[in-house]
C-alpha cells in the first residue's frame, strides 16, 4: 500500500519511515515535510534514492498542494506527525501551533473525506491529559482519562485529536489516534532534553534543567513507538484511541544525572534554572488496551535505550552540530 506521512523528516517521522521501509517491502512511503527548523532533509538522505519513497517538500496548510498530492499519489493510509511540538516555542508563539497543528490536520482530513482512504492516523501525545500528581504514583493516563491540556501546544494537539474524532463521526472517515509519552532516540532535535543534555555535556557546557528538575516523565524509545503504530494502522479498531507508554518512569535530575555519569562529566556542570510557566508535574500512561488489542509493548529498558541514543549522538556529529547552534532548551 501506499502510506502518505507528514512530518517524515522530523525527529519521530523520519524514525517511522525507515522501519516501515525495512519491515514492510511491499509498501510505498510518501514523505511530506515544511522543512522548518526541526525538519532536516540530511536525516532521510539513506532513503532519498529509494524507489519505494518519495519526498515533497511541501506545508500540510497549503490546501491546494496537498489535494494535488492525494490526486496524484491515492495514499491508502495517512500517518500524521506534522506538528509544531516545542513547548517553550508555544507560550512564545503560540499562533503558529494553532495554524500547523489544527488547521493543517484540517486540510488533511478534507483530502483524506475527497479522495477516500483506509485509514488517517493521528499521532498525539500525552500531555493532552494534563499532568498527575507526583504523590500518586497509582494513577496513570488512560484514553477514557478527560483532556486538560496545560501549555499552547497540548492545546492545539487536543484541538486536532478531537477534530480528527469529529470527522469520524460526521463523514465516516477511518480513523485511529495514538498519544505516546516522551520519545528518544536517534535524530531527535538537540534543543529536546536528552540530546540538549548530551551535546552540552561533550562540550562542558552547562545542563540546564528547569526549576528542581523532578518533573516525571515517561520514556518512550522511538523505534518501540514506530512499531505500535504500525500495529496501529494494519490491526487498530476504527475510531479508538491507543496510548503508547514505556513503562519507564524518570524524573529529568535522574535522567541528566544519569547522561552525565554515562559520558564521564562532572555533576557540577548540572545548573538549575527558573521553572517553565505551568510547568506539567508528572506524565504516565497506562498502555494496557494496546497490549490487550494489538498485543504491543515496550521492548527497550531505559537503560539500554539511553547507552544506544547516547553512542548515536557520539557517532553521528556530522548531522547534529550544524543544527545544535540555533536549538533551545526543552526539558517537557
Amino acid at each position: 500500500m501506499t502510506i502518505l506521512v507528514t512530518g517524515g523528516a522530523g525527529f519521530i517521522g523520519s524514525n517511522f519511515i525507515f522501519y516501515m521501509l525495512n519491515a514492510h517491502p511491499e509498501d510505498r512511503i510518501v514523505c511530506v515535510d515544511k522543512l522548518t527548523y526541526a525538519g532536516n532533509l540530511s536525516t532521510l538522505s539513506s532513503v532519498m534514492k529509494n524507489e519505494r519513497f518519495r519526498f515533497e517538500q511541501a506545508d500540510i496548510c497549503d490546501r491546494a498542494r496537498i489535494f494535488r498530492l492525494f490526486e496524484e499519489e491515492k495514499p491508502e493510509v495517512v500517518v500524521h506527525f506534522a506538528a509544531e511540538s516545542h513547548v517553550d516555542r508555544s507560550i512564545e508563539e503560540p499562533g503558529a501551533f494553532l495554524q500547523t497543528n489544527i488547521v493543517g490536520t484540517g486540510v488533511l482530513l478534507d483530502a483524506c473525506v475527497r479522495y477516500g482512504i483506509t485509514r488517517f492516523h493521528q499521532v498525539s501525545t500525552d500531555e493532552v491529559y494534563g499532568d498527575l500528581p507526583p504523590e500518586r504514583p497509582d494513577l496513570f493516563f488512560t484514553e477514557e482519562t478527560p483532556l486538560k491540556p496545560s501549555s499552547p501546544y497540548s492545546a492545539s494537539k487536543a484541538g486536532a485529536d478531537l477534530l480528527v474524532m469529529a470527522y469520524h463521526r460526521t463523514f465516516k472517515l477511518p480513523v485511529t489516534i495514538s498519544r505516546c509519552s516522551n520519545n528518544y532516540g536517534p535524530f531527535q532535535y538537540p534543543e529536546k532534553l536528552i540530546p540538549l543534555m548530551i551535546i552540552n555535556g561533550l562540550h562542558d557546557r552547562p545542563l540546564p534543567v528547569y526549576g528542581t528538575g523532578e518533573n516525571i516523565r515517561d520514556w518512550l524509545y522511538v523505534k518501540d513507538h514506530c512499531k505500535a503504530i504500525d500495529r496501529i494502522i494494519r490491526h487498530g479498531r476504527d475510531g479508538e484511541i491507543y496510548n503508547i507508554g514505556g513503562h519507564n518512569e524518570k524524573r529529568n535530575i535522574d535522567i541528566v544525572e544519569m547522561i552525565v555519569s554515562e559520558l564521564g562529566k562532572p555533576k557540577s556542570l548540572i545548573t538549575h534554572v527558573e521553572d517553565r510557566k505551568g510547568h506539567d508535574l508528572r506524565y504516565a500512561i497506562d498502555p494496557a488496551k494496546a497490549k490487550r488489542e494489538l498485543g504491543w509493548e515496550p521492548e527497550t529498558s531505559f537503560e539500554a535505550g539511553i547507552q544506544k541514543t547516547i553512542r548515536w549522538y557520539l557517532d553521528n556529529r556530522a548531522w547534529w552540530e550544524p543544527l545544535y547552534a540555533g536549538s533551545k532548551q526543552d526539558v517537557k
